[in-house]
């Protein structure tokens, strides 16, 4: 297996919406081990396809249980709310309390091409959410309050630059 290098902010591909798997072949099922492998590595608890850069419906989770993966993935029925600390692996190292519905029901289909209906709150929940917003383009900062947002957003700015100026040193010194 290989790991992939996962996306971040500002690489558009994180902005765009992902299509349907067609067909459950052996890519697909390389790629969600290979997904798989590259979450744990993160370390995190689900990685959706469009931040590997693959803009398939695909996301793998594992929040203890044992790794899974949901193709064509949309969420059909959501309840309650819950306010939680949630980062993202494509925003590494910030955390924000993000309030999102406590239930949901999530509908896709497995690697066997089975349906699947799985009822979820809570932390499973959240990560459904989470990695369903990836594969509609949507990212964490913009479930954030106007004020986060805009505090994020400096936060990331500050990051990019700073990534920008160590390659341009490096660039500098004949190292890159």
């Amino acid at each position: 297996m290989a790991t992939y290098p996962i996306r971040t902010y500002g690489d558009p591909v994180l902005r765009q919406v992902t299509t349907d798997v067609e067909n459950v072949d052996d890519s697909i099922v390389k790629l969600v081990e290979d997904m798989i492998e590259t979450m744990h590595e993160a370390p995190g608890v689900g990685l959706a396809a469009s931040q590997v850069g693959v803009q398939k419906r695909i996301f793998v989770y594992d929040i203890g249980d044992g790794p899974s993966a949901v193709l064509n993935g949309r969420i059909t029925e959501s309840s309650g709310e819950w306010t939680y600390e949630e980062g993202c692996l494509s925003v590494p190292g910030l955390y924000w309390p993000i309030t999102r519905p406590n239930h949901v029901l999530l509908e896709g289909i497995d690697l066997d091409g089975k349906e699947l209906k799985i009822e979820a709150s809570e932390l499973l929940g959240r990560v459904f959410q989470h990695e369903i917003d990836h594969l509609d383009g949507v990212l964490l900062i913009e479930r954030l309050d106007p004020s986060q947002r805009k505090e994020a957003l400096k936060i990331l700015r500050s990051q990019s630059l700073s990534a920008d100026e160590q390659r341009a040193k490096h660039k500098l010194l004949g190292r890159g």
